[in-house]
């Protein structure tokens, strides 16, 4: 495999996207090994097919505010492989949504729900439309006339999108009333629904509960776990607070989160009331964290700074992509940090990665990671197949389950001559492995 010059043919056709170029470099460059002894996928061109998505819809949302002002959005969904299953991914809210970061989060679906062992393939989709400061009227009326044009291309067989960042339960309940009365069915098209209506207990925490099973895993390679352990967090919605109170309840103390406008540090640790407040925090539709240190005065509010400067044994950055860079990876091991495990989707830049993996510190990817909230999405997807519920103990032991059969893979294809586990090229050798036998089997389709 040539690896500069399909990078350099992919950045002529898609010049500028600098998020999906990364995110393909970045699991390419795991490959390189695997490549060589599987020569049948050269031969059946699975790189060329596998880092181009089967295909991109991009529509207008017209809506209308409360005050009567008509305006336009733009709407997209990315099917990028389905070689094992339907497409599956996120729907993202948010200004900063583009076609590019699009494509990267539907390019790391791929090898993470691989991952899961689940029938899914990968997806994404969303709106640079922003839900903040938006009465629930005016939600309702984008996400209605959103489905109106998104409904022709999902089904529970073909495409079952989920909520992300900006799209919580509210707006999948908008979106879905409006794909029943469209489409005249009852089905299981979309995950992160109402309990009462189909959806599945523990999906809310499931990313974060993921997550914190994904670096208990790794906390075990070194004989240890989260008991006595520092942990810095960043973020503070879905997948910052599944994340801390998971680490809590198993013996650890938090002590960060982090929003837009700098980073909580609060040395008694994030517990009991206080992860309470987190949920206060996010339902404000403030997108801020400094009201922590007014409701809780020990704590200490940093303006405009990430939480990687404090001395921690964990840090799982739970925000957005590329928030860790090469001097926080730097505190970071200075600091003595023994685990770093992604939350969310590529928050650590390439320079930041190199970082630890010159360090020798543990650094687990997003794609494995955070699989936990697609991994309860397809259980969700069977409840309702199957037309059952299953209870909180059942998914959450069944989510575990998987975590830990992920993070087995991750230690089978990453571990090197010397023991070290990198877990980078063991998450993308083993997604890829399946969905590319799958594409083999399948033909040139």
């Amino acid at each position: 495999m040539n690896l500069e010059k399909i990078m350099n043919d992919l950045e002529k056709k898609h010049p500028g996207e600098l998020e999906y170029l990364q995110a393909v470099r970045e699991v390419l460059e795991s490959l390189e090994e695997v490549l060589e002894q599987n020569p049948q996928f050269e031969a059946g061109g699975i790189i060329q097919r596998i880092i181009e998505p089967d295909r991109i819809l991009t529509f207008k949302v017209p809506w209308v505010d409360d005050n009567g002002k008509v305006h336009v959005n733009l709407g997209y969904r990315v099917q990028f492989n389905n070689a094992i299953g339907p497409y599956k991914g996120g729907i993202r809210f948010h200004p900063s949504v583009n076609l590019s970061i699009l494509k990267f989060l539907g390019f790391e679906q791929i090898f993470k729900n691989s991952l899961t062992t689940l029938p899914m393939g990968g997806g994404k989709g969303g709106s640079d439309f922003d839900p903040k400061g938006k009465s629930d009227s005016e939600i309702m009326r984008f996400c209605q006339a959103f489905m109106l044009e998104l409904w022709r291309m999902i089904g529970p067989e073909t495409d079952v999108p989920a909520g992300d960042i900006g799209v919580g339960g509210k707006e999948i309940g908008f979106m879905y009333g409006m794909y029943k009365k469209l489409a005249r069915e009852h089905v299981g098209v979309l995950t992160g629904k109402g309990l009462n209506w189909g959806g599945s207990l523990v999906r809310p925490e499931a990313t974060g509960f993921g997550a914190v099973y994904f670096a208990q895993e790794v906390l075990k390679t070194l004989n240890t776990d989260f008991v006595g352990k520092t942990v810095a967090v960043s973020g503070f919605g879905n997948v910052a607070w599944g994340a801390v109170s998971k680490i809590t309840e198993l013996g650890g103390k938090v002590v960060t989160i982090s929003g837009p406008d700098g980073y909580i540090y609060d040395p008694d640790g994030i517990s009991g009331e206080k992860i309470r407040y987190m949920l206060e925090l996010r339902a404000s539709n403030q997108d801020i964290v400094k009201p922590y240190s007014y409701e809780f005065p020990n704590a200490q509010f940093h303006a405009g700074k990430r939480p990687w400067e404090v001395k921690c044994d964990v840090a799982m950055p739970c925000a957005t992509q590329n928030e860790l860079g090469k001097e926080d990876a730097e505190h970071l091991v200075k600091n003595g940090v023994k685990v770093v495990a992604e939350g969310a989707n590529m928050p650590s830049t390439p320079e930041a990665v190199d970082v630890f993996k010159k360090n020798k510190i543990l650094f687990a990817p997003g794609k494995a990671v955070n699989a936990g909230g697609v991994a309860t999405s397809g259980l969700e997807m069977t409840q309702n197949s199957m037309k059952i519920s299953w209870s909180r103990e059942e998914v959450d032991a069944r989510l575990h389950e998987i975590m830990k059969n992920i993070h087995d893979a991750c230690v089978k294809h990453g571990t090197q001559a010397d023991g070290f586990i990198d877990y980078v090229k063991g998450a993308n050798v083993a997604g890829f492995l399946k969905v590319a036998n799958a594409m083999m089997d399948q033909g040139v389709v």
